[in-house]
């Protein structure tokens, strides 16, 4: 008894073709759909030109592995080719198809050198405020202005050699203590007002105003460790918007080195933006193809401060005064 083989309903080529189609539709438009599903956005956000170029290779190089794994693949591939090529549908259909090729080619090289006229695009605004709560105008960040009772604390942890600092640095600090055995754990930060403080220390002598500069310091080098965890990728080490990932968006992630950006803004409003990211933005400025999350959903409001501390400090700029202080 002989065992036949089923043929497939659709052919190699047909296959390969409806797959391209399905995924760029997928890619192209469904996606869109989808996150705006997900967001509850009154627009779709769009997906970048290199995503779909990166989806568009993978899809095309599986389907040369799969069509030339084989001979009989790759012959089954090629059969409905030759055929057409032979005028074996017909030699109307072939002369149809083989001029439509490249006049599409043709037509797609005129639309993208051909100069174009169009109507502008309403101006973007830059800092839009219409759903900004005027509760956090007056907001200033608590870890660049400690209180007394905060430095007080402080000077009694650095006396007992006992600081305490955010999880997410605390493992690395152990771990150069280990290696170092420092005589403090201070030592750690190789700067002037750590070194002051330990001097005044040992001399049983510290005054509030060495314990609050390196306060300050040690509430920088945390905010500088979570924005490096979470917002290097995009806005880069040099908080110029030029990190490994903006490429990726269409639209780059802002620079805050410009003097037209977190300068220009109060503090509060620096923190309600990195508080609600782009889900939170009012629609009077759309598109905005913001891709900033909203960090309240994974970072605390204290982890939001200090890193807002640090952003400033890496960009060499200071926020707005409120108007009235």
């Amino acid at each position: 008894m002989t065992q036949t083989t089923k043929k497939p309903i659709l052919g190699s080529f047909l296959t390969v073709i409806l797959t391209l189609l399905a995924t760029y539709a997928l890619v192209k438009w469904g996606i869109p759909a989808l996150s705006r599903e997900i967001t509850s956005l009154p627009f779709p956000l769009p997906v970048p030109g290199t995503l779909m170029f990166f989806y568009m290779t993978l899809t095309i190089v599986a389907l040369f592995l799969i069509v030339t794994f084989s001979e009989e693949g790759l012959a089954d591939f090629l059969r409905p080719v030759k055929k057409f090529l032979r005028g074996g549908y017909g030699s109307i259909p072939r002369a149809f198809i083989l001029t439509l090729i490249p006049a599409v080619i043709g037509w797609q090289v005129y639309e993208i050198t051909v100069p174009k006229v169009e109507v502008p695009s309403s101006l973007r605004i830059q800092h839009p405020a219409s759903n900004f709560p005027k509760s956090f105008e007056a907001k200033r960040n608590p870890f660049a202005r400690p209180t007394e009772a905060e430095v007080d604390a402080f000077i009694e942890q650095a006396k007992a050699n006992e600081i305490e600092f955010i999880p997410q640095v605390q493992e690395d600090i152990e771990h150069w203590a280990e290696e170092i055995d420092p005589e403090h754990v201070l030592e750690f930060f190789p700067l002037a007002p750590m070194r002051k403080l330990l001097a005044q220390i040992q001399a049983d002598n510290v005054d509030k105003a060495t314990a609050k500069a390196a306060l300050l310091e040690k509430n920088l080098f945390e905010g500088r460790a979570l924005y490096a965890m979470n917002c290097r990728a995009c806005h880069g080490d040099s908080v110029a918007g030029d990190g490994p990932m903006a490429d990726g968006f269409k639209l780059r992630p802002i620079n805050f080195t410009d003097n037209g950006t977190i300068e220009t803004i109060v503090e509060g409003y620096t923190f309600w933006r990195g508080t609600n990211g782009g889900p939170g933005l009012p629609t009077e400025a759309t598109p905005w193809d913001s891709a900033m999350p909203e960090w309240k959903l994974s970072l605390t409001e204290e982890q939001r401060w200090r890193i807002i501390m640090a952003e400033y400090d890496l960009a060499q700029k200071t926020p707005r005064i409120p108007e009235g202080h």
